[in-house]
């Protein structure tokens, strides 16, 4: 549990009366990506201020910015948490207009409607106090890391979501089983991954709140210092899209890699192929509402298409976001891609011979694209007790891998230090593939 998640949600017992507690986190989530913002610009705010009124073009400000600070995005406002308090009959319309000064690449708000919830506050009579409260909250990543930001990011929509009677685990993948696939992901390419100041490309099309890119680039970080892992996502969950551009706009990556929608409807990347993928897709989420779209791409794309080896039941879409990732992969002539994604046991079993599911399988082996399934521990995922499995996919496989499917029984390798069941569960099995 995120003792920071816990102690920005307690600003919420202030939202008590005008607000539901399933309303809490239209007002929490983003006073505390705009708290984590302004920690990071207040060094550097008079001198954007000043280049700000010596270069009018916003494309100039931006390249004269990074230039100064290291920083792709800014606020050219007067206004931040050190000064909103000074004008308090001014202080809604402050606010605002701090928000609306952000560079254009910052467009998170938006998806809160929070220029809304601002209005909203101070009509209850509350946002004095719930900017004091933010004010007061050091987030400068000096201070809290990166890693203490999104845990507690996702504390807060874990909460938000309990209280709104909602899956928290469509949004929550636990740190475990993440590392656990980021090594396994990186697991054949060590080698490859210390050599010199390398660049590589990481893709996640149910990206969330970016938990599974942060961790994979720690990870890599970890391993070379000099490296750099460019970070793409797509997400259609808009509050999950904020935190996660807004998260990795705060470590200096390119906001545009980060795209609101639906991958399955409309690849924001399209033509794009990475060096490694991952994703933690919805688990039997029904997809008869895109069938027609997903239908007709997979006719008119030929078989080459993302969707061409098959289709599964429009009851579990899972399949289809395992079929995008293996077209995301890099080709073998351009160096080959790796592929991790978290699925339950639906993708194995289901299907009967002929099958969309079966076609898809017989489709990838024959291919020989699945190097590995492991059997994760249940109650590893929030809220849930299914058996869920990391499926690890190469198209250029050592060549003692060829032709071979590793399948690795982990269900057993873990504890639970607490009482408080899945949320506590800690996976210890090191999931590290061998040649031997």
């Amino acid at each position: 549990m995120s003792t920071l998640g816990s102690f920005i949600w307690s600003i919420a017992d202030q939202l008590r009366g005008p607000y539901r507690p399933n309303q809490y986190g239209t007002v929490i989530l983003p006073f505390t990506i705009l708290r984590r913002l302004d920690c990071i610009l207040e060094p550097d705010r008079a001198l954007v201020r000043e280049l700000a009124a010596r270069y009018e073009n916003p494309n100039r400000l931006k390249v004269e910015v990074k230039k100064a600070t290291g920083r792709t995005f800014y606020n050219t406002s007067n206004y931040g948490f050190a000064n909103l308090l000074a004008d308090a009959d001014g202080l809604a319309d402050n606010l605002a207009d701090y928000v609306d000064r952000f560079s254009a690449d910052v467009d998170v708000f938006e998806y809160f409607d929070f220029k809304k919830e601002i209005l909203a506050l101070e009509k209850a009579g509350l946002l004095r106090e719930v900017v004091k409260s933010f004010g007061a909250v050091d987030l400068h990543p000096d201070v809290v890391s990166n890693a203490d930001m999104g845990d507690a990011f996702e504390y807060i929509i874990r909460k938000f979501n309990e209280a709104a009677n909602e899956t928290s685990g469509d949004h929550y993948t636990p740190r475990d089983a993440i590392r656990l696939l980021v090594d396994l992901l990186f697991a054949e390419k060590d080698v490859d991954l210390t050599e010199g100041s390398i660049i590589r490309s990481l893709y996640d099309p149910t990206a969330g709140t970016g938990g599974m890119l942060s961790l994979a680039e720690e990870h890599l970080l970890a391993e070379n210092p000099e490296a750099k892992l460019s970070l793409y996502g797509q997400e259609y969950n808009p509050q999950s899209y904020a935190i996660c551009k807004s998260d990795l706009l705060a470590k200096g990556h390119d906001a545009t890699n980060i795209a609101f929608g639906n991958t399955l409807t409309n690849d924001a990347f399209k033509g794009r192929q990475f060096d490694y993928c991952m994703s933690n897709p919805p688990y039997g989420v029904d997809w008869k509402q895109y069938a027609k779209a997903v239908k007709e791409e997979r006719d008119s794309a030929g078989p080459y298409g993302r969707f061409a080896p098959g289709l599964p039941a429009t009851s579990d879409g899972q399949m289809l976001f395992l079929l995008h990732l293996v077209h995301k992969m890099r080709t073998p002539e351009d160096g080959g891609g790796r592929v991790g994604i978290v699925m339950n046991g639906s993708p194995l079993f289901n299907g009967a011979a002929e099958s969309g599911p079966s076609s898809i399988r017989r489709w990838l082996l024959e291919n020989d694209l699945v190097e590995a399934i492991v059997a994760l521990p249940t109650n590893m995922f929030f809220n849930t007790g299914i058996a869920t499995y990391i499926w690890i996919l190469d198209n250029t496989k050592h060549p003692d891998r060829k032709g071979k499917v590793q399948l690795i029984d982990g269900t057993s390798f873990c504890r639970a230090p607490a009482k408080s069941g899945c949320r506590d569960v800690t996976c210890v099995f090191v999931g590290r593939t061998s040649r031997s």
